[in-house]
This record gives C-alpha cells, structure tokens and sequence, in this order.
C-alpha cells in the first residue's frame, strides 16, 4: 500500500510540471507568432497617405509613378532626418498632419524647401502657409474642371475633390465646389506651395481616377527629389508636453501584464471544471391540481388583483364554451360572445360583459362574475346538448 503511494506521488508532480512547461512553451510561441505577424504587416499596411504602404489608403503607388519620372523620393519619418534631407539640393517638401511639431518647427522645415505640398491639410497648416485659407465643407459630388490659371491643375484636368478650402484674395484657387476649392497654391520663395486632399486624390485606391495621378505627379515633380515627411511615433519638437502613463512606468510593465493575463487565462482553462449536457430528471413529488389551483387563488387573494383573477377564469370560460359551439383556437373573445349570445338567445351586451369587458372591482364583484360565468356555460350547454338536460 505504502509503495503503492511513493510511486504515484512524483509520477503526479511530474505531470503538473509538465504541464506547466508546455503552457510555457505555448505562450512563447503564440508571442513568436505574434511578432513575425506584427513585423510582416508593418510594410504592408502604414498609416493613411504613407508612401511605403500598399494599402488602399497608402501613397505608395504615387511614389513609384514618381520615380518612374526620374524623382527621387525620400522618406523620412522624423523632423531632423526631413531637415537633413531638405539641405543637400533643392526638393519638395511633401507634408500630412503634423499635430506633434511646433509653428516654429513646422515652419523651419517649408522655409528650407524650395516647393511644399500639403496633402492633409488642417486649419493650423493653412493658416501658417496660407495665411487666410481655411477648410470650407465637401465638394459636390462629380468630377470638376480646373477653371484656374495653375498649369499644373490645367494639364491634369478634372478630379473629384473631397475636402475644399476658403481661398483669401492672393492665393491661386483651381477646383470649384461646394463653398471653397479643391486645389489651393501660392508662392513659397522661388517655389509654390499648394494644399490638396490627398485623401481623396493620392492614395493607392483613387490614384487611377480622373487627372488624380497627372495632379499628384504635376505637384511634387517639380524638382528632381521629394522628401515625403510621414511623422513616426513620439517624433516631436514639443518639450513641456505632460509624461503619460507608458513614459512613468518602466519599459518591462506592459509585456508582464499581458504574460500574467495570457497565464490566467490558460490556468481557467486547464484547471476549469467542465460541465456536460443537462439531465432530465423525474420530480420526486407530482402535486395534485387542486393544489395548484388553491396555491394561485391564494396568491391572487393576497395581492387582492381582482381583475387578474377574473382574467384567468374568463379564459377557461372562453376556451370551453368555443370548443362547444365548434369554433377554433384563433376565434376572439367578441366572436365567441356573439355565438354565444346567438345560440342561447341572451342579451348580446350582457354576454359580451360577462366574458371580457365588465371588470371586477373587489372580491365581491368577482364572486358575481364566476357565477354568471357559470350559468353562460350552462346555458351555452343546454343550447348545444339539449338531450342531456332532458329529465326523461
């Protein structure tokens, strides 16, 4: 008995460290998994208008078009490396939302460009480069015309624009609709600047429609290098912004949460009781009828809701004494009362009261009504079956 249990004491352990190691061995590798898929997707899918994705909002075909042309195109995903590359010869500057750099930031990268492209433009931008310009609603739907003296609006010809702007009196407005334009330019220097909704116009799924294509390519190739700044993650020049929560805590926080979490969950399930198919079992006890019956008089009696109690006894009424004059389930209370009051010969208001529409108000009404109740289904009875109420 005793070797018995020395045997089968570490044979348990065993299992419950091998257990735990092929969870283990799990959780490394579905992190694995999880990393190569982050890592595949990273160049597949950006943000939206960047010009390394492939996705249907990205920029990437545009950028090759570009290239095709004879234009270099340099990505850059921080302000410094976008100054860097803005130094060596004169390029385009092409810029979407730059929420985390400064006006004096912003404004040090366009002045060291000889051209700038706005491709998302918001108030903050326009107002910097535009002074005056600011966003103005939705162009109507349907391609429009340039009706501008921009040669490069006139060689692409119609777009379709989504966002529109106000234009002040000195900067060049192409692309009528709604209640501003589509296209806004001005002198930058030597160069232009202009502001477009590359939203609608630049990315990979809209490139192909209408002059979008010839537009974009008209915009930025205009010298031999594009520096496209894509701002990255925490690039900023904002030095009193407040720490957040991730910046406070230490760099190894975030992937022990997710492991403990990750080994909770594998824990409820290897340890987690499971349950089968329910099982009808037989009661112990039948209860009588008139059990059942006095059990919900009673209820009825304490809470005093005369009119529940009388709906319940009409009910029975009504389903007997339709099943007497031969008419189906779906017959309504009014029908069974005319046939009823038809067949008997009794007052037709009177039936009609006593079967759904007089309401008790107390115990001594209800009384009255389950006996006129039970005469209307003797009468009703006694006009059906008129044999069995014959004393012969």
């Amino acid at each position: 008995m005793s070797a018995d249990v020395e045997i089968s004491a570490p044979a348990g352990r065993r299992r419950r460290v091998a257990a735990w190691i092929a969870i283990g061995v799990v959780l490394v590798l579905v992190g694995g998994i999880g990393a190569m898929i982050a890592g595949a997707g990273e160049w597949s899918q950006r943000d939206a208008l960047d010009p390394e994705s492939a996705g249907a909002l990205g920029t990437r075909a545009l950028s090759q078009i570009l290239e095709e042309h004879g234009v270099d195109v340099e990505v850059v995903r921080d302000h410094a490396a976008a100054a860097a590359a803005l130094d060596d010869e004169p390029a385009t500057l092409v810029l979407t939302d730059t929420p985390a750099l400064s006006d004096e930031g912003l404004l040090a990268l366009t002045d060291a460009a000889h051209d700038v492209v706005l491709i998302d433009p918001r108030s903050r931008t326009l107002d910097l480069l535009l002074p005056g310009a600011e966003p103005a609603g939705f162009a109507d739907a349907g391609a429009i015309d340039p009706e501008c003296d921009f040669p490069d609006a006139e060689r692409a010809g119609a777009v379709q624009p989504d966002a529109v702007f106000s234009a002040p009196d000195d900067v060049l407005a192409c692309y009528p609709g709604g209640d501003g334009f589509g296209l806004l330019a001005a002198e930058h220097g030597d160069g232009v600047v202009a502001a477009v909704d590359g939203t609608a116009l630049l990315t990979n799924e809209d490139l192909a429609e209408n002059g979008n294509a010839a537009l974009g390519v008209n915009l930025m190739g205009r010298n031999a290098t594009v520096v496209w700044y894509q701002p990255g993650p925490g690039d900023t020049d904002l030095t009193s912004s407040d720490p957040s929560l991730g910046d406070l805590t230490p760099p190894w926080v975030s992937p022990v949460i997710v492991l403990l979490l990750a080994a909770g969950v594998a824990a409820a399930i290897w340890r987690g009781r499971r349950f089968g198919p329910l099982v009808a079992e037989r009661l112990p006890v039948t209860v009588r009828a008139t059990e059942t019956t006095e059990g919900r008089a009673r209820l009825y009696a304490h809470s005093r809701d005369a009119v529940h109690a009388a709906d319940q006894l009409r009910l029975g009424a009504l389903e007997r004494i339709g099943r007497l004059l031969g008419l189906g389930n779906a017959a309504s209370a009014s029908e069974i009362a005319d046939a009823a009051a038809a067949r008997t010969g009794l007052d037709r208001a009177g039936v009609h009261g006593v079967l759904y529409q007089r309401l008790p108000a107390g115990d001594a009404e209800l009384v009255v009504l389950s006996q006129q109740l039970r005469h209307l289904e003797d009468a009703v009875h006694a006009a059906v079956r008129p044999e069995r109420n014959d004393p012969r």
